[in-house]
């Protein structure tokens, strides 16, 4: 994966990315915090093609060297990988199928992740056993005598028993090498990991556009649901929010009512944005933008951090679980309220 390859990324994160590694400044710890589907794993793959390739030019990979041609396959010796799988099983188990999915849609969301590697309607996690597999490989050298690059998708899903294994490793790395964390709330990983890795926002690159491709069905609820949503409290209406909670706490799985909350932190957080006037760094698609601006004017200035902390609070009810219908209607009323 090339950064001229990303259609819709910002120009200042590559600079920014290309710039570290021509400078020989690299945090030992990357945290890109991406939106659902935004790209944030085709963004780090083009950083550690960029970071191993041996022709680098106009601040991109030459895409045509060994390094390079091993790396876009994801087959390269020294690029590794963390992700959340179920029971005993290990990262390893699922890696064709990784692959596959990292290949056909850079922009995956978390429910096509678990879709594409036979998780749906599961909670995996990052686990002991995960990270002491990654461990027990980079006890060895680089087979290539580079850099060793680590990728870990959604540490938010990493439990602290794993995370303490994995600490210090981040704190003290061996040389040459490099984590790169891809995550959708980095508010949910482990404080000790967060606080050791240097954040870059990821704005959504949008390759479901560029590539022709529609947005998921669940994509599309969940947008439907947020719009109706912030329709609700801006007119006042409890019912219609109140309705809305019931059809939430009706969807298929836990994992489709997390990946509403997360949507919805999003919304939140694009309202804050805009709302302390950096309308940029928002990054609302073009076609939304008048919608944000009225939602925006007539909230509080308290109601993004309120409903940020009313979202993060149902997610890790769901993980509990607890009633749907409890926590939707308590998510309900404390967003009616803090509006």
């Amino acid at each position: 994966m090339r950064f001229s390859q990303i259609q819709g990324l910002a120009p200042e994160t590559a600079r920014a990315l290309t710039g570290m590694v021509d400078s020989g400044h690299i945090p030992h710890a990357l945290m890109f915090h991406e939106d659902d589907g935004g790209g944030g794993v085709a963004i780090a793959l083009a950083f550690v093609q960029y970071l191993m390739c041996q022709s680098r030019n106009d601040r991109d990979s030459c895409g045509e060297c060994p390094e390079c041609n091993r790396v876009s396959k994801l087959i390269h010796p020294d690029l590794h990988f963390l992700y959340p799988v179920t029971g005993g099983t290990l990262v390893e188990d699922y890696l064709p199928r990784w692959r596959e999915l990292v290949s056909a849609d850079p922009a995956f969301s978390a429910a096509r992740f678990r879709e594409a590697l036979g998780m749906e309607g599961k909670s995996p996690i990052i686990a002991v056993p995960q990270v002491k597999a990654l461990l027990e490989k980079l006890n060895f050298s680089a087979l290539q005598g580079g850099y060793r690059c680590i990728v870990i998708y959604l540490p938010e899903l990493m439990n602290a028993d794993a995370g303490n294994r994995l600490l210090k490793l981040i704190e003290e790395p061996p040389a040459m090498t490099q984590f790169i964390l891809v995550t959708q709330a980095p508010e949910r990983v482990l404080v000790t990991i967060r606080s050791r890795c240097q954040c870059l926002r990821i704005l959504p690159v949008h390759f479901a556009v560029a590539q022709g491709s529609a947005p998921t069905e669940s994509q599309l609820q969940n947008r439907e649901m947020a719009d109706r949503m912030m329709e609700a409290l801006r007119d006042r209406n409890l019912g219609a929010l109140l309705e809305l909670s019931e059809e939430l706490a009706a969807l298929g799985s836990r994992e489709r009512q997390k990946g509403f909350c997360i949507f919805a932190s999003e919304v939140f957080r694009r309202l804050f944005l805009i709302s302390q006037g950096m309308e940029q760094l928002a990054a609302v698609p073009q076609n939304e933008k008048d919608k944000y601006s009225a939602w925006a004017s007539e909230c509080r200035a308290s109601f993004p951090r309120k409903g940020l902390e009313a979202v993060s609070r149902a997610v890790r009810l769901i993980d509990r679980n607890v009633a749907s219908k409890i926590l939707f209607t308590d998510l309900a009323d404390r967003l009616f309220v803090s509006f």
